[in-house]
């Protein structure tokens, strides 16, 4: 596994490319948040680890920045800033994990590894051809979902969400194997973790013409308005 560190601390730069060396993890780091976006392309990392405070440009710039680039590797944001609103502006600027400084090792260990399966597992699950809904089409080469010529901006487990709902579009796809899909192997993750996702990507799709249904007692299905 690549993993790419967004860090300007010398000194956690040096532990985690150490340790996680020693465990098959390969720590590429780069410490200015200006330069970041350009490594992260050359790189093409599994998994970035990226701190909200950098010099020149901070964590969440960098994110949206990325998202906006069309890059969709999974992210995990390390801060010494522990309060709420700071995770909600990161997760809602399209990152996927977050972790308080400071941290155990072993824990970010676990929590990258975890967003790694989920990105392997999305991809694995889904055909390389996917029928397109309404103006949402899903390029092989990318990775990425377009509505009409626009990058949909999604998290990985918005991408998965959306994957498997459109591989039988106007069909219900259960809540259970959908949690599968999202979130695979992570038995620390509540069930209903699955309805948030759902409702952070129905938002995204208000203006495509498609909508994610609920169906009570038979999951989620996607339909063309017309």
């Amino acid at each position: 596994m690549k993993l790419l560190l967004v860090e300007d601390d010398a000194s956690m730069q040096t532990t985690l490319q150490r340790t996680f060396g020693r465990r098959q993890i390969d720590v590429r780091v780069c410490g200015d948040g200006a330069q970041a976006i350009a490594q992260w392309r050359s790189l093409e990392p599994d998994v970035v680890a990226l701190d909200l405070s950098l010099p020149n440009l901070d964590g969440l710039q960098v994110l949206a920045q990325a998202r906006a680039a069309g890059l969709r590797t999974p992210v995990l944001l390390l801060t010494a800033r522990g309060t709420v609103g700071d995770r909600i502006m990161g997760l809602n600027a399209g990152a996927d994990d977050y972790l308080p400084k400071p941290f155990d090792l072993d824990e970010l260990e676990a929590r990258i590894r975890a967003l790694h399966r989920r990105n392997q597992s999305a991809g694995a699950d889904s055909p390389a051809r996917l029928p397109e809904v309404g103006g949402l089409r899903y390029d092989a080469e990318n990775g990425a979902i377009y509505h009409r010529a626009e990058v949909l901006e999604l998290t990985p487990r918005e991408l998965a969400l959306l994957k498997a709902l459109m591989v039988k579009p106007g069909h219900a796809v259960s809540k259970e194997r959908l949690f599968e899909l999202v979130f695979p192997g992570e038995m620390d993750v509540q069930y209903e973790a699955i309805e948030v996702v759902v409702y952070r990507l129905r938002k995204k799709l208000a203006t495509t013409g498609v909508t994610l249904m609920t169906l009570r007692g038979l999951g989620y299905l996607l339909r063309e308005e017309t």
